[in-house]
């Protein structure tokens, strides 16, 4: 990544080159969206380093996970952090997903993640079996088997993470599947999120705003305007459509 685009990505989330790994991540998580816009509008999902970055500092878009911790990892590493790729294993209903299912970062001896939605907003240590409190909440790392680590928040396992080093490539076989898969959990509908100061979080979920804040939830039903409009306000995306298979 050349020293303009870095200060571009820098500026696009709010961060400079004196900004710790902490300030960084923090930043990126309120600054770009977790979103899957792109199956909905029909726009291609390319896993090169030159196309994430683009999407996400010129055309100031999201991403999920193999996009957001992509384009992240690239910046880190051109900031000079040792980055590595980790591949992980989602959980759902209590059986995990595919190889590859996930992608997140080591830096170091720390776990960064800023594609998985609802997350530690705070890198975790990967050496710790103790309690690791976040704004996000309590998440807690498990052995598991094959040297594997379970990932846990507030006692629920959210992902099985692999440490063995992965290339971006290794990700395209499954970034295809999520997209195309008629089962995809991301051909279900739209969704647009960004956490909000002090816990919450806002989400465009198909036709329907999403707003956390103390604890307290509250959904709002929107037209096809207010699917455009809200995606402007809240995460500074302007549609010219409203994203729908």
């Amino acid at each position: 990544m050349d020293p303009q685009t870095v200060d571009a990505y820098l500026d696009r989330i709010g961060a400079s080159r004196d900004s710790t790994l902490v300030e960084l991540q923090e930043r990126h998580a309120f600054a770009v969206p977790f979103e899957n816009l792109s199956i909905h509008l029909g726009e291609p999902i390319t896993l090169s380093e030159d196309a994430l970055v683009d999407k996400v500092v010129r055309r100031r878009r999201g991403g999920f996970c193999y996009e957001l911790n992509g384009a992240f990892a690239a910046l880190l590493t051109a900031l000079g952090h040792d980055v590595r790729l980790l591949a992980a294993r989602v959980c759902n209903d209590g059986a995990f997903g595919p190889p590859f299912d996930h992608m997140a970062l080591r830096v170091g001896d720390l776990l960064v993640d800023v594609g998985f939605g609802r997350f530690s907003l705070r890198p975790l240590d990967l050496t710790s079996r103790a309690d690791q409190r976040d704004a996000a909440g309590v998440f807690r790392l498990v052995d598991a088997p094959e040297g594997d680590v379970d990932v846990l928040l507030d006692g629920v396992v959210q992902y099985r993470l692999e440490l063995r080093p992965r290339a971006l490539d290794e990700f395209r076989a499954t970034c295809w599947y999520q997209q195309t898969w008629p089962g995809s959990v991301f051909r279900r509908a739209a969704t647009c999120s960004l956490p909000t100061p002090g816990g919450g979080r806002v989400t465009v979920a198909g036709d329907k705003l999403i707003v956390t804040e103390g604890g307290v939830r509250r959904e709002e039903r929107l037209d096809d305007a207010g699917v455009i409009e809200a995606h402007a306000r809240h995460f500074g995306i302007v549609l010219d459509r409203v994203p729908r298979l």
